[in-house]
């Protein structure tokens, strides 16, 4: 009896361990589990060691790492090209995210007037997206030599075109084009889905009201849209940031340093000088510009960005 009594009680308390609750818990944690491992190896693990690379000078040909503390940060801020480069990024990114999203909206709202063959429209505006960065970049790289089918195409209206990709300004419009037709369809998509979001039924009113096409764009589709733009924002600011290869295939950063953006500079000093330890410090510079650019958008969402509830 005692026996039967003992046991009951010991299946009782393993019975009352997994709670509703626990069990919820455990479960969530068991679907997340992935993303926090994701997260831990790709993220904060990379995080780590360039922070530790950042304070050595390692050799990797003798395999040789020695601790110089902050002499790396003390040459990125008397770095002459370090001024360049910011230039530059911020031309391209700047030039990247005001185009991307102007025409991503643009063709957005032309496509939500339903106009005949909008869908082979989308289509072909969206094509790009789903090409390889390379391959893309590199057919744009033979239209855009000196002898390239652009310039033969303006030759026939008398117009003698640019060396585009040796020559400063021209190569930071060709690399910033590139850029922005590549990328435009994925903004595009996304402006359309929030313009089918908005109720008609607020364009008749404010017609009925007198509003014209500008205001009812400006006071009613822009915020009830706002939210849309915040993300799309925040997507082409970092996409921008972290643009490599049509730097890489298009000018090599040349002519001299006009279209050497941060990113591409890293990779210089990391893996073409070697210098693993400078470009680890470069790396955490560019961690910073990009948590810093969307943490300000982020906390400006609450003046601009419209919510329903």
């Amino acid at each position: 009896m005692a026996a039967t009594s003992t046991g009951t009680t010991r299946g009782t308390t393993r019975a009352a361990y997994w709670t509703l609750r626990r069990r919820d818990a455990l479960a969530g944690w068991l679907f997340i589990a992935p993303q926090l491992l994701g997260v831990l190896a790709f993220v904060l693990v990379p995080v780590g060691l360039a922070i530790w690379f950042s304070l050595n000078d390692w050799n990797i040909y003798s395999g040789k790492m020695t601790f110089v503390g902050g002499e790396n940060y003390e040459a990125a801020v008397n770095d002459a090209n370090v001024v360049d480069v910011l230039g530059a990024t911020l031309i391209f990114s700047g030039g990247v995210v005001i185009f991307n999203l102007a025409l991503g909206l643009g063709l957005a709202v032309l496509l939500n007037r339903k106009i005949p063959g909008g869908a082979v429209f989308r289509t072909l505006f969206f094509s790009p997206v789903v090409i390889s960065v390379v391959a893309w970049t590199l057919v744009w790289g033979f239209l855009l030599q000196d002898n390239g089918a652009i310039n033969g195409l303006l030759s026939l209206v008398g117009v003698d075109g640019p060396n585009w990709l040796f020559e400063g300004p021209t190569a930071m419009i060709s690399v910033i084009v590139t850029q922005v037709i590549r990328s435009v369809g994925t903004n595009m998509v996304l402006f359309l889905a929030a313009l089918q979001g908005v109720p008609r039924e607020l364009y008749e009113a404010a017609r009925i009201d007198g509003a014209n096409n500008f205001t009812i764009f400006w006071r009613i589709t822009i915020p009830l849209i706002s939210p849309t733009l915040l993300l799309t924002g925040i997507l082409t600011v970092v996409g921008a940031l972290q643009a490599f290869a049509q730097i890489a295939v298009l000018t090599e950063g040349g002519p001299e340093l006009s279209t050497t953006v941060l990113v591409y500079y890293i990779y210089q000093q990391a893996f073409q000088f070697n210098d693993i330890g400078y470009g680890s410090t470069l790396s955490l510079m560019l961690l910073a510009f990009v948590l810093i650019l969307t943490v300000m958008q982020w906390q400006l969402r609450r003046k601009w960005v419209f919510y329903e509830n």
